[in-house]
């Protein structure tokens, strides 16, 4: 903990210092990130849209599926809504999945008051400023840090975000998850797109810092800290948790290459029992994932421009991740994601290959696959294509 005290207190002036002398200016954005260049207006504007997608998968482990030759239908259906007036924005999304799959829930959604072009303040279910954002991959099924809760994940805060000519900056405070239930006592419903703690325990009161500094034209390099607590609810007692991370998101010409290693650590003020692993939620399920480890994400992707039909450019992409898990007796967990994006219009397909190795959604290693996994676990596939139209 000493260590990453240190590496917070580094962050907080590498952070603070250069807001200091920038707070006040307008500056040409050049970094991007999850906020849009706006038009001021008097005018209130409205837009809704949304998406409907259909799923095939056929899985290697399911022996039954595999004899039918897989199987295709919903995937999900959503709702956007995106609001604006003078300086402020509105934005939500909701998303209805299949029952087993959680159903249906807010994905994100936050009010955002914009001090200039360069300066906003988000305040909702806002996604957390952590490593290569807004996604640290290229296909359909993310990296494994979406899986443990790094990777496009929203919790009940508030964000602030700047950025300059070479520099971006992110600091936030986020109060828990998204709750549905104001009990007591009362466990998180699995029923949500964010992975976060579940079961015995709840996450609470995290920070968040984050920045990145323009190298070039579209070659960024990036650090992110997050320090929050863990209240169990068994005991009543806080217990702690950390990361830290470092990340590039590069471009060079057609090809897009994002890396990122990143270490995590729970303390958990649990019964002994119940020390070594804690449970994550989402998508209406829950499995136990480690209380430490190491991630490290390599992905690829290279777009080409066509013209065939409708299709206007395909993108092939390479994703990896590995999960080290420094525990004695822990196996460790892998990901591979190979395959390409299709687009056509307002019409995108991802045609995926992927692997996994004590990876819960890619193996039948669902509850222990990223806690202690299985020693004796091999590797299994899934073909997936997901077709979606996009309005």
């Amino acid at each position: 903990m000493v260590k990453f005290t240190q590496l917070i207190g580094c962050l907080v002036l590498f952070i603070v210092v250069p807001l200091a002398t920038t707070l006040a200016q307008d500056s040409t954005r050049t970094i991007p990130d999850t906020a849009s260049v706006r038009i001021l207006s008097d005018q209130p504007s409205l837009r809704i849209g949304g998406a409907l997608r259909f799923n095939y998968n056929l899985s290697s482990w399911k022996k039954e599926q595999v004899k039918r030759g897989g199987d295709f239908g919903l995937d999900m259906f959503r709702i956007n809504a995106d609001a604006s007036y003078k300086k402020l924005d509105f934005h939500a999304e909701y998303r209805f999945y299949a029952k087993s799959s959680g159903g249906s829930f807010l994905k994100d959604g936050y009010l955002t008051y914009h001090f200039n072009d360069s300066t906003n303040l988000a305040v909702g279910l806002v996604q957390n400023p952590f490593g290569n954002t807004t996604y640290n991959s290229h296909n359909w099924f993310f990296n494994l840090p979406y899986y443990l809760g790094f990777e496009d994940k929203a919790s009940m805060g508030i964000r602030f975000h700047q950025h300059s000519k070479r520099w971006s900056y992110d600091l936030a405070f986020f109060k828990n998850a998204m709750e549905l239930d104001f009990g007591d006592q009362t466990e998180i419903d699995p029923s949500r797109y964010s992975y976060d703690v579940a079961g015995r325990n709840k996450e609470v009161n995290q920070g968040n810092l984050r920045t990145e500094y323009l190298l070039s034209d579209n070659k960024r390099i990036g650090i992110s800290g997050m320090l929050g607590g863990v209240y169990n609810i068994p005991t009543g007692q806080m217990g702690s948790r950390w990361a830290a991370a470092i990340h590039t998101d590069l471009n060079f010409g057609k090809l897009n290459v994002k890396l990122q290693s990143m270490y995590y650590q729970y303390h958990l003020a649990d019964s002994a029992q119940y020390k070594e692993v804690l449970r994550l939620a989402a998508y209406g399920s829950a499995y136990e994932v480690a209380t430490k480890a190491y991630l490290h994400t390599a992905s690829f992707a290279y777009t080409v421009p066509v013209k065939l039909g409708p299709v206007t450019a395909v993108t092939f992409y390479e994703n990896y991740s590995y999960m080290n898990k420094p525990q004695a007796g822990y196996t460790d967990s892998q990901m591979n994601v190979l395959g390409g994006m299709i687009s056509a219009g307002n019409l995108v397909t991802y045609v995926d290959w992927a692997a996994g190795n004590n990876q819960p959604w890619l193996g039948p290693e669902w509850q222990n696959g990223l806690s202690s996994g299985n020693p004796e676990s091999k590797w299994h596939s899934r073909f997936n294509i997901n077709i979606g139209y996009y309005f």
